[in-house]
């Protein structure tokens, strides 16, 4: 049994003041794999007040030292990447190659992403040319609290922890409860690289006690968070009182737009990247529209992708999908299957129940819904797990229409041969990102949404941007 009851504080690993027990559990087998402390208001206070104290000091440190430290924490990070896929398989569920290839390799990405953004970034720079005596100056913007899900850990520990390192801000990590190993790892690092006393904090909990405590503290200027809508509504609400600047990453309901004139592989790509991560990602492209002329052929290619993905431990190596992270998102996914079911979907991969010769672990049928329209609630809720369905449209302009008509917006993707209606629907769509025929968005590329898929950047300048504020000086004398 992993026992990780201590918070970093300060520059040290330390007893919980007012903490309980919470076990953490395998996914995989519905057993408990590790225990660590819950902590209570009075941890988050002793975290806020280091970050406090150590601020004004990280604030001034030369630019060029927080980088070295920044390159110190990627080699660390690169020396311990298998102890941290371990752990995040383990915990969340991911299978081990994926975790070793994927979950792991999000943080030396957007590590190595932060390092390019910082090159040439001016902190201090002139109005323009009309205003010499002008001057515009980035500050950070002081303690940050970072909360962060349990889906993809490194890829949101690392966003948020970068781009505050590099904008001078300090901060207190809460990670999930539900997979809080590697955020225990990544402050080992954090404490290897060697940033000074107080820069970097992490206090464990859950969002009614240290959750709460952190994002309605006085003494805190930013809280950063990922997660679901409903929880970054209640986040905005109880952050009001204090007017600090909340950024929200949150839920999506993607939209895939399959043209007639589509590559030969788009069906079955966007298919395997709804159930990579067993599904659990929130710019997944869930909802599959395709033009009718080709839609029967599609749904072949989608029920025979669907039915050639198998499920299976974490463990085990292999190109499989894992469970899905516990019994209360199990028994979501399952009622919405059933409601996809119930208001008249056609089933044509997968279904409820857990897949065949798996009888205990919280694994879910990679599934398929034909015949959806946009009002079911397979279309309008985020599932949050490996299911998927596919509406038909006529026209352009319907499949725009269809792909806007959700409160989310944060990635679409559009599958098409011609370029100039690609680029019509790349200023069409209503979201944050927009992905085109199966390419990934390229490192230092914001990530992040509008409407209730929240707001702010992720990643490269923007993300840094997100952490400073901006001061306007006049009768500046030139140095």
């Amino acid at each position: 049994m992993i026992e990780k009851r201590q918070f970093y504080i300060n520059g040290q690993w330390v007893d919980t003041i007012d903490g309980r027990d919470h076990p953490v559990i395998n996914p995989s087998t519905e057993e408990q794999c590790a225990v660590i402390s819950l902590g209570g208001a009075k941890d988050a206070d002793a975290a806020v007040a280091a970050a406090k104290a150590a601020f004004p000091a990280w604030m001034k440190t030369p630019i060029a030292d927080r980088i070295a430290l920044f390159k110190k924490l990627l080699e660390v990070y690169t020396s311990r990447s298998e102890d941290m896929a371990q752990a995040i398989s383990l915990e969340m569920g991911a299978p081990i190659d994926m975790s070793r290839q994927q979950q792991v390799t999000t943080g030396t990405f957007h590590m190595n992403g932060f390092l390019k953004a910082i090159e040439g970034f001016q902190f201090d720079r002139p109005l323009g040319d009309h205003a010499p005596d002008d001057r515009i100056i980035y500050e950070p913007i002081g303690v940050c609290a970072l909360i962060t899900p349990w889906n993809w850990p490194m890829n949101q520990i690392v966003l948020k922890v970068g781009a505050a390192i590099m904008s001078g801000c300090t901060m207190v990590l809460k990670p999930s409860e539900e997979s809080p190993l590697n955020g225990v790892i990544f402050a080992e690092m954090m404490h290897e690289a060697g940033f000074p006393a107080g820069v970097f904090n992490l206090v464990n909990g859950d969002g009614m006690s240290v959750g709460n405590t952190l994002t309605g503290h006085p003494d805190v200027d930013m809280v950063s968070f990922t997660g679901s809508t409903r929880a970054g509504i209640a986040i905005s609400k109880n952050a009001a009182d204090s007017l600090k600047r909340v950024h929200l990453e949150l839920g999506g309901k993607g939209a895939n737009l399959v043209f007639a004139d589509a590559d030969e592989k788009a069906v079955a790509r966007g298919v395997l990247r709804v159930m990579n991560n067993s599904g659990q990602s929130c710019n997944a492209p869930t909802r599959m529209l395709v033009q009718r002329s080709i839609y029967d052929q599609a749904l072949e290619i989608a029920a025979e992708t669907a039915n050639k993905i198998t499920v299976g431990p974490s463990d085990a190596e292999g190109r499989h999908i894992g469970p899905v992270v516990n019994e209360v998102q199990f028994n979501k996914i399952q009622a919405l299957i059933q409601k996809g079911i119930d208001e008249g979907a056609r089933l044509i991969a997968g279904g409820t129940g857990r897949p065949e010769g798996l009888n205990r672990g919280f694994y879910v049928r990679p599934t398929v819904f034909a015949d959806a329209n946009n009002q079911m609630t397979i279309a309008r809720e985020e599932i949050f797990g490996p299911v998927m369905a596919i509406i038909p449209f006529d026209t352009e302009e319907e499949a725009v229409e269809i792909a806007n008509d959700t409160p989310y917006g944060l990635t679409n993707y559009v599958q098409t041969q011609d370029s100039d209606r690609a680029n019509r629907m790349a200023r069409s769509l209503r979201s944050g990102m927009v992905e085109m025929n199966g390419k990934s968005r390229s490192m230092g590329s914001p990530f992040g949404g509008m409407k209730q898929s929240g707001n702010g950047r992720e990643g490269g300048v923007w993300g840094i941007e997100d952490f400073l504020e901006v001061k306007s000086v006049s009768g500046w004398t030139a140095e």
